[in-house]
């Protein structure tokens, strides 16, 4: 490709060389995804990969797409490229192991304005990070330049993510009972939600970015919203490899608790959650008082603190939480329970 140069294709803004630039820095973190399984490395037409079936009668695939959304206006702001990769990969596996799907691979997406090698290679390390804390190859993706189309330096990054789980495994929700316990696993912050209504209220055009915060117990602004969409596989796979039976898992994401809680309850069913059981995250207290947003408003729009729910049996609770520590998540909470009825109730506002 040495020899490949349109000096026409340059002059109307699509740098061909820099996207040759762009995948030789980024070959390195792509090469830390590898798994066994990976069969072509980046540069080809398609990412090849050989899943390893062994053990499963009737094998799904589980896919899963999504974008980091206006998060992408901070990392801009702030000129620091290298988190928001972490965040659409976890939106999209995050996803797909609710229903119990182990990641198996992940494609990225990245629209520029203008192809600066570096800044796309910064980009790629943070989607290579969250591959490997989530335990899947990078195996393909695709830049593209848009001249004239978007300002040269912006962004969008999407990514697509495809898991695999035996049929007879699948965690769809059919098997959560009322009583069941309901886990909170904490959030790292906002994630990747809500970052309109963020913008709008903290005003982030003009905002001091980088300057420490008493509101956020000294941490700076940018610091604290750019902080990366935590990753849930391991200890969610964790669970299921321990025996936990889990009935049901949602992830919160956009809509918050009465939108994603909801989508894991069979009809007749619904929850209740005590806010008091939930850590409080200093950036939610900032973000609904500046804003003066409701209490239902903030809980329709943001995870606030918890980023997925898990419902187990009562039984098994306990145990749930022990091997939750393990993993890392030792602030894993017992957030609430099922209910008959429908809908979600947050006591304690």
């Amino acid at each position: 490709m040495e020899h490949s140069h349109s000096a026409a294709y340059a002059a109307a803004g699509v740098d061909i060389e820099a996207g040759y630039r762009g995948v030789r820095l980024m070959k390195e973190h792509v090469a830390r995804t590898a798994i066994p399984g990976v069969v072509s490395g980046i540069g080809g037409f398609g990412g090849l990969f050989a899943p390893d079936l062994a053990g499963m009668r009737e094998p799904v695939l589980v896919s899963g797409t999504d974008g980091v959304g206006t998060k992408l206006r901070i990392a801009q702001l702030l000129d620091r490229h290298d988190t928001i990769g972490v965040d659409c990969v976890a939106m999209c596996v995050n996803d797909i192991v609710c229903c119990g799907a182990k990641p198996l691979f992940f494609l990225d997406y990245i629209a520029i304005g203008k192809n600066e090698p570096e800044k796309v290679a910064s980009i790629v390390s943070g989607v290579a990070e969250g591959c490997v804390r989530s335990g899947c190859a990078l195996i393909g993706g695709e830049t593209a330049e848009h001249p004239g189309v978007m300002a040269p330096a912006d962004y969008d990054i999407a990514g697509f993510a495809v898991g695999i789980v035996d049929r007879a495994k699948i965690i769809d929700g059919s098997r959560v009972r009322e009583g069941d316990v309901l886990i909170g696993l904490t959030s790292s912050g906002v994630h990747s939600n809500g970052f309109s209504l963020v913008r709008k209220v903290l005003d982030i055009e003009h905002a001091d970015l980088g300057a420490p915060a008493a509101e956020l117990d000294g941490k700076s602004l940018g610091e604290v919203l750019l902080r990366p969409t935590k990753l849930y596989v391991k200890a969610v796979l964790a669970l299921i490899d321990g025996g936990i039976d889990l009935h049901g898992v949602s992830h919160i994401t956009g809509g918050g608790f009465y939108e994603n809680i909801p989508r894991m309850l069979p009809r007749g069913l619904g929850a209740r959650i005590a806010a008091d059981a939930i850590p409080r995250q200093p950036v939610f207290g900032l973000i609904q008082k500046r804003g003066n947003i409701s209490d239902h408003d903030m809980y329709n729009t943001f995870n606030m603190g918890l980023g997925m729910v898990l419902a187990v049996p009562p039984d098994q609770a306990e145990r749930a939480l022990s091997l939750l520590a393990s993993t890392g998540e030792a602030d894993a909470v017992r957030a609430g329970s099922v209910i008959s009825g429908g809908g979600v109730e947050v006591e304690g506002l």
